[in-house]
């Protein structure tokens, strides 16, 4: 059980810590997720308690999220600049949302509300690959058709290749069981990118011949 919830753990941070990279850079809302914010305006603005990363603001209390008696375990509670951090409910005002109210990290893409660099050391787009891949092995469900524009947008193919996927059609047998536990498509998804409950039509949108569609 250790070794699950330890392996669990380090997906949910290696996904965390790819979209602040990717982030790097933003001009706008999203450039707020690395931005300190000074001690006295951090100190004013911290009530007891935790919301998550994604709740709207007009849900959450002022200073919510990163207050000293439920921060996420992603913070190091040692770090003597652990105050100044900015509270993810600040950094992400503002951003598109999709239909679950989660933040809509492509539209905001798309809207260039937030612009990755290609490297964390210098300007430049990144480089995105347009290339679909279409996975049949689904059973009676559509096809999934796996958008390598979208995702690698944010990510260098390192980030995916060859690990969790063998850069090979075919070659990672998928379940939607590694998924919700957080391994392949997992590590991002329902963690970073949109959640897949009650969302199966924007991965299985390609119908198969004589089969059913959405």
């Amino acid at each position: 059980m250790q070794g699950r919830m330890g392996r669990r753990g380090a997906h949910r941070h290696a996904a965390a810590l790819a979209l602040c990279c990717a982030l790097v850079g933003a001009p706008l809302a999203a450039q707020a997720f690395l931005r300190a914010a000074p001690v006295s305006e951090m100190a004013a603005a911290e009530p007891q308690g935790s919301v998550p990363a994604d709740t709207p603001a007009s849900s959450a209390p002022p200073g919510a999220g990163n207050s000293a008696g439920g921060r996420s375990p992603l913070y190091d509670p040692t770090n003597p600049d652990l105050e100044r951090l900015q509270v993810p409910r600040e950094a992400l005002q503002g951003l598109p949302r999709d239909r679950d109210d989660k933040i809509d990290w492509m539209k905001a893409l798309r809207s260039k509300e937030i612009v990755p660099r290609g490297k964390l050391e210098a300007d430049g787009p990144h480089l995105a690959i347009d290339l679909d891949i279409i996975m049949r092995n689904t059973r009676e469900m559509p096809w999934v058709r796996f958008p390598h524009r979208a995702h690698s947008e944010w990510l260098d193919c390192s980030n995916c290749h060859p690990v969790p996927f063998e850069p090979r059609a075919g070659s990672t047998p998928i379940k939607m069981e590694d998924i919700f536990r957080g391994r392949f498509c997992g590590q991002c998804h329902d963690r970073v990118a949109f959640v897949t409950h009650r969302n199966c039509d924007r991965c299985h949108s390609v119908p198969q011949p004589g089969g059913i569609s959405w």
